[in-house]
């Protein structure tokens, strides 16, 4: 089943512009499109969104039939007719052609090159002549080691990609035939290579072969071809000469429909032998050959379809890497990549097929098209097919098959990945009049497309004569001749992200109507972000980091869709909320607690999540117990003593390195139970981070926190408050950050700690305005400012310190503004806040202005307001507006006549009008 949506993988497009009509054209690695027509190749520069412009044109021999172009070794490749002779052709150092008239080099495959000439090759385009002794039908390149495999009558041969080191600079490339692949019975009209990996097909037969290049059970390859005499060679050979009889008695005979698995493919009849043509035994890359897949078809004449119209097309090889094994610099090289997955497809007029044929071979994927396609394009991303007024897009299961490949953890409670088995859909069908031939590279497919003159409608034979006649063709009439208009277009893909948005945006209309549809594309969105990430080569600098966040982001979706779910499939729910990032509480907040009918629902796949999770939890909480107990029970694991100096041992050193958290807390136990002493449990940890004793590490700033969290007696709480208070005070004066990553945030601290204290509203106020602090320097400020708003911080014993952080800045100027709150000096904390952040002086005066402080309202800060909105200045309008706030607060406090006394004798009337009269309804209206 295939679903069909409407979306947009197509961008932009613009036309080509070559000067005639292509005959053949192929993309050029990641910034070049060839185009060839007449004796001529056409080699045009594509750049992203930028305009498609002429780069370099050179001849060639003849009509060129096939081209081919191989991103490994840089070069083109073209089968060419001349004179009703057919030549093969390898066009490199291409792009050092600068004009139509640059002097070129002709040479033969092989020859090496002399030294007068070599530095000619440096900045010439060279022509390589690949002699063979029978016609040439295909061609493929392979994209890994860039080899060449040339498709003739019962045979393909293969040329190695070599190098003629020319100096420690440069080289030459070169071709060596290395191989010819004998198959009786099949003539190939495309071939596909790729890393040993070989796929030939015929009009109504495919062959997948994969050439093995290590000897089986000490088998070699023969120099000369050999003769199979298979019992089914001999069934094959019985059988064709049946067949030729009853095609010379005017029958016309279908064979049967056949698909052949593993070595199962060696019983098609299809005999294959190897045939080296190496110069030396050593430089023989491949010794046997295994049989991975034979299928063929056969035409229904039930249909009354014309034997022409039912041909296999668009054979093609599409290759996954390992992620990382890439070169970072995004170019490809034949060293860098490792292969992850292969697929295989192929396709009639009506359906397409896709095979996975690496570990396994397994059909993944059929295709039905809804008319009759002409081409077709796989991609890691889509399948993109043509008709001849359609272009479609497909989406294919690659990256879910690779993603199996890959990770062992997959279809686990750690990993998820869409099914491999889920319905493709097609994202579009796009009216395209008159295409005829299609091509992808990079982000850009190319389409050809030719206004046809109209024709006369064909004539049906009967199926009667069909059946008796050896010649099944139709003779059509011959239209006038009209000359046809053409067209080479470039249409751009939409980028990665902007197809998801768009996916998951569309997604939203099936949440309420069908959790399964929604499912579906949210699968397909995460299936489309997966495959770009696997295609890492592709993308533009920083697209990489956010189409991680995305993948998070479409865990997170597909999480809360299983969620929902009371199927078999609800336990998906945990593996994708896991792989999203999401903590807990982050899901739960997500979560939509209430059904259609008002009452509280909890589906299958939420409450299978909340378990495991908790139940993760718990055994992650017990382990930890059960080592902090071993290590109270025997301390020599992690501390030991020389000469009465305390030493870590080498555990204690890999806990540091891996799990610190445990580390603290086994110091921690061992501190409790009195297994070290307060000294020495301070030293431990400035040997352990290989600190003097001057010098306080972030790990012991967390074992001195991790102290005040176990509620340690009363005895020590001072010290360790004066140990913090003057840590924290001095990084924060020389802002220097931790040399680990804290273990504790300050909001962890305010929540599990009774001595850290909530920070006043107001101090938060103050602190917004400081754009300058990183985010240690935050959270270094947050944990002093909480200790200080803590209830048990004896504040005269941080005032020493304070002289370390100045005034000037905002974090030093909260400090002090702080401490001198808790000394009570509040007249002069007025002072400082409206001189320095009007902004904070209400939030402060609400917070700490209250019961016996109350009075400062209309004795202290009522009287600054209405001096400093008198003198007027840049802060003008933030005065008045806290002058307003006071009023308002004095107006409920004071009655009439002691609100008139605090009022300014010079004031305005009508500005303090409405609160006088506020002051003197407010007696009747109570």
């Amino acid at each position: 089943m295939v679903h069909l949506y409407n979306l947009h993988p197509f961008g932009s497009q613009q036309v080509v512009p070559c000067k005639h009509e292509p005959e053949q054209f192929c993309g050029g690695g990641r910034d070049a499109l060839f185009v060839a027509a007449g004796c001529k190749v056409e080699a045009f520069a594509v750049s992203g969104q930028e305009l498609c412009q002429p780069r370099c044109a050179f001849s060639t021999l003849g009509r060129v039939l096939r081209l081919a172009y191989s991103e490994a070794g840089d070069y083109l490749v073209a089968i060419e007719e001349k004179n009703k002779a057919t030549f093969l052709r390898a066009y490199v150092n291409w792009r050092s052609k600068r004009t139509e008239s640059s002097r070129v080099c002709i040479r033969m495959i092989g020859h090496n090159v002399e030294t007068p000439f070599r530095e000619t090759f440096r900045d010439q385009m060279s022509i390589v002549e690949i002699p063979l002794s029978e016609a040439p039908f295909c061609i493929s390149c392979c994209p890994v080691k860039g080899d060449l495999l040339v498709g003739c009558t019962n045979k393909l041969i293969l040329f190695s990609l070599t190098y003629q080191i020319i100096d420690e600079e440069f080289s030459i490339l070169d071709f060596e035939r290395s191989l010819i692949i004998h198959t009786d019975n099949i003539t190939p009209v495309e071939i596909s290579f790729c890393a040993g990996y070989v796929a030939a097909m015929s009009d109504l037969e495919v062959l997948i072969l994969k050439l093995e290049s290590e000897p089986k059970n000490g088998a070699s390859v023969n120099h000369r071809p050999q003769k199979t005499n298979s019992p089914m060679k001999q069934a094959e050979e019985g059988i064709s000469n049946e067949t030729f009889q009853l095609e010379a008695d005017g029958f016309v005979v279908c064979p049967n429909p056949m698909e052949l698995l593993g070595e199962k493919s060696k019983q098609s009849g299809v005999s294959v032998t190897l045939e080296s043509t190496g110069l030396a035994d050593e430089k023989i890359k491949y010794f046997h050959v295994q049989h991975l897949l034979y299928r063929r078809f056969t035409s229904d004449i039930s249909s009354y379809v014309l034997p022409d119209d039912v041909k296999l097309h668009s054979l093609q090889l599409l290759p996954i890497y390992q992620t990382g094994s890439l070169p970072s610099n995004g170019k490809n090289s034949s060293q860098g990549k490792e292969l992850l997955s292969l697929f295989c497809f192929f396709s009639l007029p009506h359906a397409g097929y896709l095979y996975m044929v690496v570990k396994s071979v397994e059909l993944m994927s059929i295709y039905q098209y809804p008319e009759k396609s002409q081409q077709a394009v796989l991609t890691p991303q889509f399948l993109h097919v043509i008709t001849s007024n359609n272009l479609q897009c497909f989406t294919v299961r690659c990256s879910a098959a690779a993603a199996r490949e890959e990770d062992p953890y997959m279809d686990t409670t750690l990993k998820a990945c869409p099914p491999v088995s889920m319905d493709v859909c097609a994202l579009r069908i796009q009216l395209f009049i008159g295409l005829k031939a299609i091509c992808h590279f990079k982000n850009h497919i190319i389409l050809l497309s030719k206004a046809d003159p109209q024709a006369i409608p064909e004539r049906r034979e009967s199926p009667k004569r069909l059946l008796s006649r050896k010649d099944t063709s139709v003779k059509h009439r011959t239209p006038p001749v009209a000359e046809a208009g053409w067209n080479l277009y470039i249409v751009n893909t939409t980028p990665p992200m902007q197809l998801y948005k768009e996916m998951v945006d569309y997604s939203n209309t099936y949440k309420t109507a069908t959790t399964q549809s929604c499912i579906h594309l949210l699968s397909e969105a995460h299936l489309l972000v997966r495959a770009a990430l696997m295609d890492a080569h592709q993308l533009e600098p920083g697209e990489k980091t956010e189409l991680l966040e995305a993948f998070k982001e479409s865990c997170g979706h597909l999480g809360d869709c299983y969620s929902r779910l009371d199927t078999q499939h609800s336990h998906l729910a945990l593996p994708y909320y896991k792989m999203s990032g999401l903590s807990m509480a982050e899901v739960l907040a997500r979560v939509d607690w209430t059904a259609e009918d008002g009452s509280q629902r909890y589906a299958r796949g939420l409450i299978f999540y909340i378990n495991h999770s908790l139940h993760e939890n718990l055994e992650e909480e017990l382990s930890e117990m059960k080592l902090i107990c071993g290590f109270i029970l025997e301390p020599r694991l992690l501390i030991q003593q020389q000469k009465g100096q305390i030493f870590p041992t080498e555990l204690a050193v890999h806990l540091k390195e891996t799990q610190p958290g445990l580390l603290v807390s086994s110091v921690l136990g061992l501190q409790k139970n009195n297994k070290i002493g307060i000294e020495e449990a301070d030293s431990f940890f400035k040997a352990l981070c290989g600190k003097d004793e001057d010098t306080i590490p972030q790990l012991l700033v967390d074992f001195w926190e991790a102290q005040l969290v176990a509620c340690v007696p009363d005895v020590v709480l001072q010290e360790l408050f004066f140990k913090l208070t003057s840590h924290y005070i001095w990084r924060l004066s020389k802002r220097q950050p931790p040399d680990s990553t804290p273990l504790r945030t300050s909001e962890d601290l305010i929540n599990t700690c009774g001595h850290y204290g909530l920070i006043y509203p107001w101090v938060n106020v103050l602190i917004s305005y400081d754009s300058s602090a990183d985010k240690n320097y935050t959270e270094d400020l947050s944990k002093l400012q909480s200790l200080i708003c803590g209830p048990s911080f004896d504040i005269a014993s941080v005032i020493p310190f304070l002289e370390l952080l100045s005034e000037d800045t905002v974090a030093g100027l909260s400090v002090h503004v702080l401490c001198r709150t808790r000394l009570k000096e509040y007249e002069q904390c007025i002072d400082t806040l409206l001189e320095r952040c009007p902004e904070a002086v209400i939030p402060y005066a609400n917070h700490e202005l209250k019961e016996e402080n109350r009075t400062l309202w209309w004795k202290k800060l009522l009287p600054e307001l209405c001096q400093r909105t008198k003198c007027g200045g840049e802060k003008y309008q933030l005065y008045l507006s806290s002058l307003k706030e006071t009023l308002s607060v004095v107006a409920v406090e004071l009655e009439l006549r002691d609100f008139l006394n605090v009022l300014p004798e010079d004031g305005t009337a009508a500005f303090f009008l409405p609160y006088l009269l506020y002051c003197c309804r407010k007696k009747s209206l109570t």
